[in-house]
C-alpha cells in the first residue's frame, strides 16, 4: 500500500491574502474513470484536480497533467456534498444555500475564475439548478444506471429526482430529525437514508414506500455529527451505517445490517469516535481466486471514517480489519471514495487535507471479474426492477446498431479533439471474453408495457471492436493478476458520438510513461465523454454543435404531458355574467369587483419554471387548466366554468371559476380537496405555502390550510373594514404562511383577522408615518421576509405621508414611535415574522431605556419573563414560552443586555439577569 497526502489539495479563501489557511473539506469523490477527484468545501467552491499527479511522483514534479483542473462557485453557501454520475457525464454538488445543482463540461469555459488568481485549465458549466430543500443538503447519490438521483437535508426531507429529466419525483418527510446520509441498493431495488432521529429507513423504489426502519444500533447514537453517511455492499447483501453504539452509547461501531431481514447483528468495533462515514469497495472480491464463485467466496471490502482521525478498512467475514491507519488527520473526517478499480480510496477531511491510499490487488484479495458480478447478482435474487417506461433492452450484433441505440440521456457535451484520448486501458479480445451485460437503452415502442431483456451472449469484440489505430493494453499490475484482473471492454472510437448510459470505467495505472494528451496538450480526458471528430477537425479546440439524440427518453406519461405548450393572445370575453343573469344566487355580489372574463390567464410557481394557465373559450368550447414547465405540458383539466382568476404556491394550484367554485389542484394534477362552492363569485385569490385565500365579490373572506384541508378561521366579512370611511375600497389582499390575511384598504390602513378575537385588527396604518421615529415607509423589502416593511411601504406610495408642519405637543414623536413599536409587536406576532418582531422588540427595549421608562420596562419584563414556577401543561395556561416561534426568554436576555447599558434602568436589568439565571439553574423549579 502507498499513502501520500498532496498538500496543493486544498480549499482557501480567496478573498484573503493569507492562502495558505485551509478550510474545511467535506465532500470527496472520484470520476468513474479514476482521471479526477471533486472536492467541496467551507469555501462555497467545488474544485476538480487530476489524480495522475497524485499518483506519480514523475507527474506531479512535471505539473503535466495540470493538478487543478476546474473551480467552480455558483454555490453561495458551504459545499457539503459532491457525486459524479455514473456515466461520468455530470456532477451533482449539494450546499448550505439548499441547492442541487448539477454541472455538465463546457469547452468554451476555460480561463481565470473571477475573483480570484485560480485558472481554469477545463470548464464545467451550471446545467441545471435543482431547488426544493428547504435547508442544508447534505448527502447525493446516484442510483443504478443514473435512473435517479437522491438528495437528503437538514429540512428532514428525502428529495428523489428522476435521472433523465432531472424533475422532481418524489418527496418522502417520514423522517422526525436532520437527514445526513443516503445509499442506493446496487440494483436499484431499495434507498436506504439515515438520519439524526436514529433510524434507517429503506424505501422501495417501486412505490416509493417505506419498506423497513431500523432503530435498534442508533438508539444512543450521538447527534452532534456533522453526516451519518452510510454504504451499500456491491453484492446487496449488506449495509454498512455510520453513528452506531453498543453499551448503551459507551462503545463506537459501523452496523452492517443485512439485507432482506433488515436486521444489524453485526458490529464493526474499534473506533474511538464516532464513525462518520462508510464507504464499499465498488467490487465483489473473491477469498480464493482459484475457487468457484460461491457465497461462501464471496466477500466485500468496506472503509470507515471516524470522529477519531483514523481510516479502518475491513473485509466481510473477517473479525478483524484489514488496515488500521491512526491519526491520519488533525480533525474528523468527513468523507471517503474508492476509485472504480478498487484500488485506490481518497479520504476527506474537516482539517482541510485529503489523504489517498492506493493498494496493491493482493493486499485487498482477488477481485471478482465484471460479469461474475453480474452472475453472481442475477444468481442470488438481485434483478433489478423492470426499466422505465419508453425505455428496453437491447440487444446489438454491431458497432453501429450499438452507436445509434445506445444514445441516452445525460445528453451529449460538445464533442473535444480525438486527440485528447490517446490511450485506451483494458481489452477484452476473441469470443472467449464474451459477456452478459444489461444495457440500458433509450428506444421508441408504442407498448404500454417494456419487458427487460437479457442480452444474449456476444462476443465483446464485435460489440466494441477498437478503432484502427488506437492503443490497448492492461496496465501492469492489472496483468499480473491473470484470471483475477479486472475485463473492461475496450473503448470504441468511432466516427459518430455515442455514449452509454453507464460506461464501464477503465482501471487506470499511473506510470510516467503514460501520455495524457500528447506533448503538449495539458488536458486530463474523461473517459465517459466522446471525443471522436472528422480527420478535418482533429486537433482543433474548437466545439462542435450539442448531438442530440432523436430517440431521447420520453417524460413519464402524465394527462396532456405529450402536448407542447401553447400560448394564445390575452383578451377580454364580452358576455353575460352569471351574476347579472340570476341575482338572486349573489346576493351584495357588488360590494367587490370580479375580474374580468380573459380568454388566458397565468401564474407562475416561485423559483421555478413551472407556471399555472387557464384559457377561456370564446364561443363553447370548454375551459382548460394546464400546468407547464417550460414549453411542456405537464397536466391539463377541463372546468364547466370559466376561469375568473388563478393563484399557485410552492405546493398547490387554485383555479376560480365564474360559478363561485374555487378548484384546488396539487402540482402533479391531483385535486387535493374537494371543489369548493363559495356561493359568490372570487374577487381576490392568494396562496402561500400551504395557504389559501379567496375573498368573494360578496364580501366573504376565507382561509383554508390546504394541507390539512381545514380552515384556519370561520369564514368572515371585509364589510366592517369598508365602512370605515367613505368610499374605501380594497387594494389588495393576500394570505401569509400561517393563514392570516393581510388586506390593504384605500383610506391607508391594513387589517387582518385575529381567530382568537374573532374581529378584524390594524397590521399598519398612514396615522403612524406622521410622527413616528421608526415609520419605514421609504424602505424597499423583501414582501416574504419583511412584510411589516413592505407594508409601510405599499401605504407610503398608495397615499404619501404629509411633511410634519405643523405644531406638534412636547410628547408627539415619543408617543407615536413607542405606540408604532407597539403595534408592530402585535403585527409581527400575528403574521409569524419572527425576525420583525425580534428587532421591533429590541428598537423598543432601546426607546424605554432612552427614555427611562421604568414602569413600561418593568411590564415588558413580566410579559417575557412569565411566571416563576411555570411548568409546561400546568394550571397557569395563560401565558405561552414563546411568541412568534422564538423563547421568550432568551429575547428578555436581549432585552435585559440593552437594559444593563442605559443609565437609568441598570439596577432594574441586573436583578432581572440574576433572577432569569437562577431560573434556567432549576435554582427556582
Amino acid at each position: 500500500m502507498k499513502f501520500t497526502k498532496p498538500a496543493w489539495v486544498m480549499h482557501k479563501d480567496s478573498s484573503k491574502t493569507d492562502d495558505t489557511k485551509r478550510l474545511s473539506i467535506f465532500s470527496i469523490h472520484v470520476h468513474p474513470d479514476g482521471s479526477r477527484i471533486a472536492t467541496g468545501g467551507l469555501d462555497a467552491k467545488i474544485r476538480i484536480w487530476s489524480t495522475k499527479p497524485i499518483l506519480n511522483h514523475a507527474s506531479e514534479l512535471s505539473n503535466r497533467p495540470p493538478k487543478s483542473l476546474c473551480t467552480l462557485s455558483m454555490h453561495t453557501g458551504p459545499v457539503l456534498t459532491i457525486r459524479w454520475a455514473h456515466s461520468g457525464r455530470w456532477l451533482a454538488s449539494g450546499s448550505d444555500d439548499e441547492i442541487v445543482m448539477i454541472w455538465d463540461l463546457d469547452p468554451s469555459g476555460r480561463g481565470k475564475v473571477f475573483g480570484s488568481n485560480d485558472v481554469n485549465v477545463e470548464g464545467w458549466k451550471p446545467m441545471k439548478r435543482l431547488p426544493g430543500h428547504e435547508s442544508d443538503v447534505t448527502d447525493l447519490a446516484w442510483a443504478p444506471e443514473d435512473r435517479y438521483l437522491a438528495s437528503v437535508g437538514l429540512d428532514s426531507v428525502v428529495l428523489v429526482w428522476c435521472g433523465f429529466t432531472l424533475e422532481r419525483i418524489r418527496k418522502l418527510d417520514q423522517h422526525q430529525g436532520f437527514v445526513k446520509g443516503v445509499c442506493w441498493d446496487p440494483v436499484g431495488e431499495f434507498m436506504a437514508t439515515q438520519s439524526d432521529d436514529k433510524t434507517v429507513k429503506i424505501w422501495r423504489t417501486t412505490d416509493w414506500q417505506l419498506e423497513a426502519e431500523i432503530r435498534k444500533p442508533f438508539e444512543d447514537s450521538p447527534g452532534s455529527t456533522f453526516f451519518r453517511r452510510l454504504s451499500w455492499s456491491p453484492d446487496g447483501a449488506h449495509i454498512t451505517a455510520s453513528n452506531a453504539t453498543n453499551n448503551k452509547g459507551f462503545v463506537f461501531i459501523a452496523a452492517v445490517i443485512t439485507r432482506g431481514t433488515w436486521t444489524s447483528e453485526i458490529s464493526l468495533v474499534g473506533h474511538e469516535n464516532t464513525v462518520e462515514v462508510a464507504a464499499y469497495n465498488p467490487h465483489i472480491f473473491l477469498r480464493n481466486p482459484a475457487s468457484p464463485i460461491a457465497t461462501s467466496n464471496i466477500c466485500s471490502v468496506v472503509a470507515l471514517g471516524a470522529d477519531d482521525r483514523s481510516i479502518s478498512i475491513w473485509q466481510t467475514k473477517s473479525a478483524r480489519p484489514l488496515i488500521v491507519a491512526r491519526e491520519v488527520f488533525e480533525r474528523q473526517i468527513m468523507d471517503l471514495s474508492w476509485s472504480w478499480d478498487g484500488l485506490t480510496l481518497y479520504a476527506a477531511s474537516s482539517d482541510g487535507t485529503i489523504a489517498v491510499f492506493n493498494f496493491d490487488p493482493e493486499e485487498l484479495e482477488g477481485i471478482a471479474p465484471h460479469s461474475a458480478q453480474q452472475q453472481y447478482l442475477h444468481k442470488f435474487g438481485f434483478v433489478p426492477p423492470p426499466t422505465p417506461e419508453g425505455y428496453s433492452h437491447g440487444t446489438f450484433t454491431n458497432s453501429a446498431t450499438a452507436a445509434s441505440a445506445s444514445r441516452i440521456t445525460p445528453p451529449p457535451s460538445p464533442n473535444r479533439s480525438q486527440s485528447l484520448l490517446q490511450s485506451t486501458f483494458g481489452a477484452s479480445n476473441g469470443t472467449n471474453g464474451a459477456e452478459h451485460i444489461n444495457k440500458l437503452v433509450a428506444k421508441k415502442s408504442n407498448k404500454k408495457r417494456v419487458q427487460p431483456m437479457l442480452m444474449s451472449s456476444v462476443p465483446s469484440a464485435s460489440i466494441l471492436p477498437s478503432a484502427q489505430g488506437s492503443t490497448s493494453a492492461l496496465p501492469p499490475s492489472a496483468s499480473a493478476l491473470g484470471s483475477r484482473a479486472f475485463q473492461v471492454p475496450e473503448i470504441p472510437r468511432s466516427r459518430q458520438p455515442s455514449h452509454s448510459a453507464s460506461p464501464i470505467p477503465s482501471p487506470r495505472t499511473y506510470d510516467a510513461d503514460v501520455e495524457m494528451g500528447g506533448p503538449m496538450d495539458m488536458d486530463v480526458p474523461i473517459d465517459s465523454l466522446d471525443t471522436s471528430a472528422s480527420s478535418a477537425n482533429k486537433g482543433k479546440r474548437k466545439a462542435s454543435v450539442l448531438d442530440i439524440p432523436e430517440d431521447r427518453p420520453s417524460k413519464p406519461r402524465t394527462l396532456g404531458g405529450d402536448r407542447p405548450r401553447e400560448i394564445i393572445p390575452v383578451r377580454e370575453i364580452a358576455s353575460t355574467s352569471l351574476a347579472s343573469t340570476r341575482p338572486h344566487l349573489f346576493e351584495g355580489a357588488d360590494l367587490l369587483p370580479v375580474p374580468p372574463l380573459l380568454t388566458f390567464l397565468s401564474a407562475n410557481v416561485e423559483g421555478s419554471d413551472c407556471v399555472f394557465e387557464a384559457r377561456n373559450s370564446e364561443g363553447d368550447g370548454p375551459t382548460e387548466v394546464t400546468f407547464a414547465d417550460g414549453k411542456q405540458t405537464l397536466w391539463l383539466d377541463y372546468l364547466p366554468s370559466p376561469v375568473l382568476a388563478l393563484t399557485v404556491s410552492t405546493t398547490f394550484c387554485a383555479a376560480a371559476t365564474q360559478d363561485g367554485s374555487v378548484n384546488v389542484y396539487s402540482h402533479t394534477g391531483r385535486r387535493s380537496m374537494a371543489t369548493l362552492s363559495l356561493g359568490s363569485p372570487c374577487a381576490i385569490i392568494h396562496g402561500c405555502k400551504s395557504a389559501l385565500m379567496i375573498l368573494t365579490a360578496s364580501g366573504q373572506l376565507s382561509s383554508i390550510n390546504v394541507k390539512n384541508t381545514t380552515s384556519f378561521f370561520p369564514p368572515t366579512s371585509v364589510t366592517p373594514l369598508l365602512s370605515t370611511s367613505p368610499n374605501c375600497t380594497i387594494l389588495s389582499a393576500t394570505v401569509r404562511h400561517n393563514g392570516a390575511p393581510v388586506v390593504h384598504c384605500s383610506s391607508g390602513t391594513a387589517y387582518t383577522y385575529d381567530a382568537q378575537l374573532f374581529a378584524w385588527t390594524k397590521l399598519c396604518e398612514r396615522w403612524w408615518g406622521e410622527g413616528s421615529d421608526v415609520w419605514q415607509g421609504r424602505q424597499r423589502a423583501n414582501k416574504d421576509k419583511d412584510i411589516l416593511t413592505s407594508i409601510e411601504g405599499a401605504i407610503s406610495m398608495a397615499a404619501g405621508i404629509p411633511a410634519s408642519h405643523k405644531e406638534r405637543p412636547t410628547w408627539w414623536n415619543t408617543a407615536l414611535t413607542l405606540g408604532h413599536l407597539e403595534s408592530k409587536l402585535h403585527a409581527a406576532k400575528a403574521l409569524d415574522s419572527a425576525a420583525e418582531y425580534k428587532q421591533a422588540l429590541l428598537i423598543y427595549a432601546r426607546k424605554l431605556a432612552d427614555e427611562g421608562f421604568r414602569a413600561k420596562a418593568e411590564e415588558l419584563i413580566k410579559e417575557l419573563f412569565g411566571p416563576i414556577f411555570w411548568r409546561p401543561g400546568g394550571r397557569d395556561d395563560s401565558w405561552t414560552p414563546t411568541v412568534a416561534g422564538m423563547p421568550k426568554r432568551d429575547l428578555l436576555r436581549e432585552v435585559l443586555s440593552v437594559f444593563a447599558r442605559s443609565k437609568t434602568l441598570t439596577k432594574l436589568a441586573l436583578d432581572w439577569q440574576d433572577t432569569l439565571k437562577k431560573a434556567s439553574s432549576d435554582d427556582l423549579l
